[in-house]
């Protein structure tokens, strides 16, 4: 058995795993964002209330492992900023532990389980709060060691012009430091900030896409904007990494009409010319994180088990 979390800003969530199919959900608790000890103890407190020694532990983090420091890189939980957290970890819990990026997880478990199945390249794509996704070869996740591998969202290619006919588009402040990137115009947050520049409204992600899908022609040209911006980028990425099956969660994965036009864009512009859709919403919509960290778990920990 391992203890698998998916651990964000917010909440941690936690379950016992006897296999990647096979997990019991835990009750969440509040991720302590700025005391280290007290997020240790809350994973502590989750392992030793297992009703047997666990084998090691897997976590699935809103966050990136720099393969060259082992340092994480997180934005939105300062206390393991820069840490070695596997070490660490490993350290006062006296286990193994493995961690991941909760976006290579996601890809992971759709890889293995979801719409990706007997697909050879699988590129798990995150559209919510955030633009980012996870590349997945041969059911093998590209950043299982850690690394930067999927993070498309950032970067300076934003297109300035978009959208039908042609409008001009700023280049935002990214979060990352750059401007410019994916993620500042085309996350849910981005959405909105699309929609103030081009018709001055203050207006969220879930009411512009409910008033597109009930005909609303200026929401309906924030959308044809936003997936141009996006479909590009996607569709080079579709390219370099020859995925067949680009699988998308996170809050705009809710809206499958939008799902469904970004699909049908973003083949138009693609080298290879896919006749089924390629750009489709996840199929493991509970829990994807934890399901990934638990398959990424046993195939560190426990490789028998796991074949």
């Amino acid at each position: 058995m391992i203890v698998c979390f998916d651990i964000g800003g917010t909440t941690i969530k936690g379950a016992y795993a006897r296999s990647p199919e096979t997990l019991e959900p835990l009750e969440r608790v509040p991720t302590p964002t700025r005391d280290f000890e007290a997020f240790v103890d809350a994973i502590r407190k989750t392992v030793n209330a297992a009703p047997e020694r666990p084998t090691g532990l897997a976590l699935s983090v809103a966050a990136i492992v720099d393969p060259d420091t082992r340092g994480m890189i997180v934005a939105n939980i300062p206390c393991i900023n820069g840490r070695d957290l596997e070490r660490e970890l490993a350290a006062s819990l006296r286990l193994p532990v493995v961690i991941a990026n909760d976006a290579d997880c996601f890809a992971l478990a759709e890889a293995t389980f979801g719409v990706g199945r007997g697909h050879e390249v699988v590129f798990g794509t995150i559209l919510g709060s955030g633009v980012g996704g996870g590349l997945v070869v041969r059911g093998e996740l590209v950043n299982e060691g850690g690394g930067y591998a999927g993070e498309w969202g950032h970067g300076p290619i934003s297109a300035q012009i978009a959208g039908t006919p042609p409008r001009a588009i700023p280049r935002f402040n990214c979060g990352c430091g750059q401007v410019g990137c994916i993620d500042s115009i085309c996350s849910a947050r981005g959405l909105e900030r699309l929609d103030h520049h081009l018709h001055g409204r203050e207006l969220t992600s879930v009411d512009i896409i409910a008033s597109w899908e009930a005909g609303d022609p200026r929401s309906a040209e924030t959308i044809d904007v936003h997936v141009d911006l996006l479909a590009s980028p996607l569709a080079v990425l579709v390219n370099v990494t020859g995925a067949s099956i680009v699988p998308v969660g996170g809050g705009l994965s809710n809206a499958r009409g939008l799902i469904a036009k970004l699909d049908e864009v973003t083949r138009s512009r693609t080298l290879r010319r896919f006749t089924t859709p390629l750009v489709v919403p996840a199929e493991l919509t509970i829990e994807p994180g934890l399901i990934g960290s638990a398959i990424l778990g046993f195939r560190r920990l426990c490789p028998v088990a796991a074949a």
